[in-house]
């Protein structure tokens, strides 16, 4: 499914949507280019979980948590994580808790994220500034989150 995106609070406004049918053990890896918008995608779906602290990007502290939501949200970004195992990280707690993990760059760790997610990539056009924003479902509950969406989008 691919969305457009014209400024931030659309962006926020598919996030918050999103957002509505999330359950706790969910992934959701967030790719895309510096400055596509990930940070404000995460904004977008915190706001919705009722979340009241301010949302920054965890670049340099890994994993930002957040429990004063419907449900705990785990902002990860794994950009410079390309070296570590999992096992040092203790990724499972978070993947298999009660929260939901938005995971940066989880492509750099592949291997050690789970087998069904929802994959979020932005991508910006660089003469319009709008954001196309592409959801992929891996795994059956991903996919009726897409189909839901989809039908109230």
């Amino acid at each position: 499914m691919n969305k457009q995106s014209h400024n931030e609070n659309e962006t926020k406004a598919l996030a918050s949507l999103i957002a509505k049918h999330l359950k706790p053990n969910m992934t959701i890896l967030l790719e895309g280019q510096l400055g596509a918008g990930k940070t404000t995608f995460t904004k977008g779906i915190a706001e919705a979980l009722g979340i009241k602290r301010v949302i920054k990007s965890p670049t340099y502290t890994l994993i930002r948590e957040y429990t004063d939501g419907r449900l705990p949200l785990y902002h990860m970004d794994l950009y410079r994580m390309e070296d570590a195992e999992d096992e040092e990280l203790g990724l499972d707690e978070y993947f298999y808790g009660e929260g939901v993990a938005i995971v940066e760059w989880g492509s750099f760790m592949q291997e050690y994220l789970p087998k069904e997610h929802l994959k979020i990539t932005i991508n910006v056009d660089a003469e319009t500034e709008t954001r196309i924003i592409n959801i992929e479902a891996v795994g059956n509950a991903y996919e009726d989150l897409v189909r839901r969406v989809s039908n109230e989008w």
